[in-house]
């Protein structure tokens, strides 16, 4: 038996794990926030469902994180701080986050998190905490590709150039 190849949970984090599970649940908790302020500005019924989903998936995650840390003996970052609720028609319309500036936000957000997540899975040496981050990783990938299409659906999506030309051969 070699080391660290018994039960993953008996197993002690390494420092890398450690400041990846910590960095990931103080950026949960900041999302929770967050989204809490972009759900009050949202005026698009679905992009406000995905808000509340997005909001619901990173207190999840904000949940498991937590525990794990716990377990570990590791001290916590500062919590979420709830919002409370707005209704966007009080919200002036300069100071005021537009429905497709959200969703590029939140979009922007998922995609960096991906990133992140494979990162952090590439670098854990115990198979839970893997195991973990590819779970929430498969669930924004999913999350993310609701964002596309409606941003896709609205109009909101603004591609990068387009190339339609022929491929040039070089030599």
């Amino acid at each position: 038996m070699g080391i660290l190849s018994g039960n993953p949970k008996d197993e002690p984090m390494h420092y890398g794990e450690v400041f990846s599970v910590w960095t990931a649940l103080l950026t949960a908790n900041s999302m929770i926030g967050g989204y809490q302020t972009l759900l009050n500005h949202a005026g698009d019924e679905k992009l406000s469902k995905l808000i509340e989903e997005s909001i619901n998936l990173a207190r999840t995650e904000a949940k498991q994180f937590e525990q794990l840390l716990k377990e570990n003996g590791v001290g916590l970052p500062p919590g979420p701080l709830e919002r409370p609720q707005a209704d966007v028609n009080s919200i002036p319309a300069g100071a005021r986050f537009q429905d497709p500036e959200i969703s590029m936000m939140i979009s922007g957000n998922i995609a960096a998190g991906l990133s992140v997540y494979s990162q952090i899975m590439g670098q854990c040496i115990r198979e839970d905490i893997a195991a973990l981050f590819m779970q929430y990783h498969t669930q924004q990938a999913a999350l993310g590709a609701r964002f596309l299409q409606l941003n896709k659906e609205n109009g909101w999506l603004i591609p990068p150039p387009l190339h339609h030309g022929e491929a040039v051969t070089i030599g």
